[in-house]
């Protein structure tokens, strides 16, 4: 009952943090989109740049969050902006599942119907928006649904460094060492990490060639 008080009494901060992290995610994973899902489909016709592009995400993904933060500071423009700063480490986090579910998508779509698509005299491109993306699509959502997953998560960190979000209260409970604070960042989190995977795996599902 006391943790469901505190939850009442400051239900409007906790809408201002709960907006502030989702303004985070948002950005980042449709930054990490823009950026992924061309070099996952650019990977899979290009086997050369395979493994240059996977390890590279797959070394920034093993970087500490807040090690991360502290190695974005110093940079010119971005670290005059908490908010830049956490969009750009969270969308960097966001791309390794991203672009391995668009490659192993574009990968995963029969040969047999890629050929038929060239074969009724398709151009290349058509071939990737009319054949390859509508078939691969729904293992591209699973990447993307990853990439929000944990981007819910880490953007907790983000307030280690000033840009808002659920980490404030968080941060601000260890410091007191109040369970109540802590609860009020983490139970809102976990609540929208849950709500972004159903949504996304919903959407994925729909569109699940048939």
């Amino acid at each position: 009952m006391n943790l469901v008080r505190f939850f009442l009494d400051n239900r409007t901060q906790i809408l201002d943090l709960t907006l502030e992290h989702l303004w985070l995610v948002a950005w980042s994973t449709m930054f990490a989109m823009l950026i992924g899902i061309p070099l996952g489909i650019l990977i899979a016709h290009r086997k050369k740049l395979n493994k240059p592009v996977l390890v590279t995400a797959n070394i920034i993904q093993t970087i500490p969050s807040l090690a991360l933060f502290g190695f974005l500071l110093p940079v010119p423009w971005l670290g005059d902006r908490a908010e830049r700063l956490a969009i750009l480490a969270l969308t960097l986090y966001a791309l390794l599942p991203i672009i391995r579910g668009t490659y192993s998508g574009i990968l995963g779509v029969d040969p047999a119907v890629v050929e038929a698509g060239r074969g009724m005299g398709l151009t290349e491109s058509q071939v990737l928006f009319r054949v390859e993306l509508p078939l691969a699509i729904s293992v591209i959502l699973s990447g993307v649904r990853v990439a929000v997953v944990i981007s819910v998560g880490l953007a907790t960190i983000a307030a280690a460094i000033g840009a808002g979000g659920l980490g404030e209260f968080i941060f601000r409970g260890l410091a007191m060492v109040d369970n109540r604070l802590i609860l009020a960042g983490a139970i809102p989190a976990a609540v929208l990490a849950l709500l972004a995977d159903f949504g996304v795996g919903w959407v994925e599902r729909r569109l699940k060639p048939r």
